[in-house]
C-alpha cells in the first residue's frame, strides 16, 4: 500500500509560482509512474501532468504545457510539480497519484492506483 502526501499549495497572485511536492511511502517509489490531477469546485477531476518511473518521460495537459514542469527524485521518494505563470483558472485542489503502469505516462485517472488527499492552490486575479 502506497501512501501519498502532498504539500506546497497556497494562495498566489496571477503570474506567480508555486512548487508542489508529493512524498510517497509504503512502497518502492521507483516502480510507480506518478501523476498530478486537479479538481476545481463543481468540475470534474482533470489530468495535469505525469512522469514515468525514471523521470525520462513526461506528458502534460495542453492547458499547462510550457508553464508547469513535473519531476521526480527517486532517492527522496518525491514527485514535484513546478507551476509558473499561474492563472486564476489554475485554482483547484491538486492531487498526486501513483500508477503501476510505471513505463508509460497515463492521463486517465482510472489508470492510477493510489491517491493523496490533495493540496489547495488558489490564484488571485
Amino acid at each position: 500500500q502506497v501512501q501519498l502526501v502532498e504539500s506546497g499549495g497556497g494562495l498566489v497572485q496571477t503570474g506567480g509560482s508555486l512548487r508542489l511536492s508529493c512524498a510517497a511511502s509504503g512502497g518502492t517509489f521507483s516502480t510507480y509512474g506518478m501523476g498530478w490531477f486537479r479538481q476545481a469546485p463543481g468540475k470534474e477531476r482533470e489530468f495535469v501532468a505525469a512522469v514515468n518511473w525514471s523521470g525520462g518521460m513526461t506528458t502534460y495537459a495542453d492547458s499547462v504545457k510550457g508553464r508547469f514542469t513535473i519531476s521526480r527524485d527517486n532517492a527522496k521518494n518525491t514527485v514535484y510539480l513546478q507551476m509558473n505563470s499561474l492563472k486564476p483558472e489554475d485554482t483547484a485542489g491538486y492531487y498526486c497519484a501513483a500508477t503501476k503502469w510505471a513505463f508509460i505516462v497515463p492521463t486517465e485517472s482510472r489508470s492510477y492506483d493510489y491517491w493523496g488527499q490533495g493540496t489547495q492552490v488558489t490564484v488571485s486575479s
